[in-house]
Formats: C-alpha cells, sequence, structure tokens
C-alpha cells in the first residue's frame, strides 16, 4: 500500500473527503517526524512505538575496492511492533 492508497482508505472509513484524509495522514506522519527529531519517542498503544536509535562511528569495507572507510555516527529511526500488530499480522 502506498501513501494515497492510504489516504483512499483513511477517507473511506472515517467518511472523510480525499483532501481533509490527505491532510490528516501529511500532518499524523508530519508530527511523528518532529517528535522523533526532538528526540521524544512516539507511543501507539497498541500499535507500537518509534524511536531514535543512535548508531556509533566505526569502520566499513567498501566490497569494490577492498578499502577501509570511516562511517560516522548517526541517529536511525526504528519500530517496534506493538502486542496489537503483531497478534493481527500473525492471524
Amino acid at each position: 500500500m502506498n501513501k494515497n492508497e492510504l489516504i483512499a482508505k483513511v477517507a473511506k472509513d472515517a467518511k472523510l473527503t480525499k483532501g481533509e484524509a490527505g491532510e490528516a495522514v501529511v500532518a499524523t506522519l508530519g508530527n511523528i517526524m518532529k517528535a522523533l527529531r526532538g528526540g521524544d519517542d512516539v507511543r501507539l498503544v497498541g500499535f507500537g512505538t518509534f524511536s531514535v536509535r543512535r548508531r556509533k562511528a566505526g569502520q566499513a569495507r567498501n566490497p569494490q575496492t577492498g578499502e577501509m572507510i570511516k562511517l560516522p555516527a548517526s541517529k536511525r529511526p526504528k519500530f517496534r511492533a506493538g502486542k496489537m500488530l503483531k497478534k493481527a499480522v500473525n492471524g
């Protein structure tokens, strides 16, 4: 499912126009990103938790040349599925 399909389903289920549903989806995703950027976790009970994981700097090997390269420290988004989501996926 892509973003447009999600918007169409939200519009149908919530009895909204596609424009209203699109604004709601974009606002929801935007607020999740803002919270993560600010260092907060986003917990949606039953669905899951979005968080930021810090990755240390390190070294890796370029597979084409065999040369060692330095990897900078970075932050990575992480999602951990909640109990209800796991149950829904597993039947």
